[in-house]
């Protein structure tokens, strides 16, 4: 009971944080907080251009922000940044779309049988918290430095985070609504549609944004520790070749391609959820 309490709290204050257009917007609806965003970077990039004419830092290890821009931009005219792009992203995806999979089908079976997740519970807990990079060597041995190293690592830790909110989520279902539908002769395939999924589905979009998240950020540690294709490895060699201007713009293009992945999710996520109250009350808002 305590866990289901605190996974609802927890629930509720992922919905809320995802769907509070209140704090993106000021009461009279104007994007205040895309301004106070665009400030913070622009004092972060200040920051970065006086820090070596200071003598705080060496030019060499950490170059004003305009040279790292200009290295940026150079980048956006290198097809070779758009392959590694492409292979992140690749990656990312079928590392997603098998865990997301994955955890829904066996999150729902697991959590539609109580002794089932009793016993798997010390299990789950357990293999849960290993991070995936304590995997790399053993991924290593079995594949080699390819992607299939990578999509290992990225499935193993977007599962977890799948798995776990679905669990949660079927063992949230009210048990007086789910015995009503079965006094109304639904089938147990019905329950799982009308009654399990509909509670459920909260939690398992909030697993998969986490898990979007996660499998991004185990994408590019892969790759810069396995070696595989992407900008992990990328960032790896240009640091290697001492190029850390064109380090650092990588590491820009990461951050990018990270924020781009959030926003997505959080679009797929309202869309999905549009009937869920919280978001509606947003829309009506």
């Amino acid at each position: 009971m305590t866990n289901r309490i605190a996974v609802q709290r927890a629930s509720a204050e992922e919905a809320g944080t995802s769907a509070q257009p209140g704090l993106l917007k000021s009461p009279r609806g104007k994007p205040v907080n895309v301004l106070l965003g665009a400030a913070g970077l622009l004092t972060v990039a200040l920051i970065l251009q006086v820090l070596a004419p200071l003598g705080l830092v060496r030019a060499q290890d950490l170059p004003p922000s305009t040279d790292i821009l200009t290295a940026f931009f150079q980048l956006l005219g290198d097809s070779s940044i758009w392959q590694a792009v492409y292979d992140t992203v690749y990656v990312w995806a079928i590392g997603l779309a098998a865990a997301t999979v994955a955890g829904v089908l066996l999150g729902l079976l697991i959590g539609s049988l109580e002794r089932l997740r009793k016993a798997l519970s010390s299990t789950v807990e357990f293999l849960r918290p290993i991070p995936s990079v304590a995997l790399v060597p053993l991924v290593v041995l079995l594949f080699g430095p390819r992607y299939e190293s990578a999509l290992v690592l990225v499935i193993y830790a977007a599962f977890w985070q799948v798995l776990v909110q679905t669990i949660y989520g079927v063992a949230d279902v009210d048990p007086v609504v789910t015995e009503t539908a079965r006094s109304y002769r639904f089938t147990k395939l019905g329950v799982i549609r009308h009654v399990v999924w509909p509670t459920a589905l909260p939690f398992i979009m909030t697993g998969f944004r986490l898990a979007a998240t996660v499998a991004l950020v185990l994408t590019v540690t892969a790759q810069l520790i396995i070696g595989t294709p992407g900008l992990g490895r990328d960032i790896a060699l240009a640091e290697s070749a001492g190029a850390n201007a064109r380090m650092y713009a990588l590491v820009l293009v990461t951050g990018l391609l990270g924020l781009t992945v959030n926003l997505l999710v959080r679009l797929v996520e309202k869309k999905v959820l549009s009937w869920h109250m919280s978001f509606r009350k947003d829309a009506e808002e």
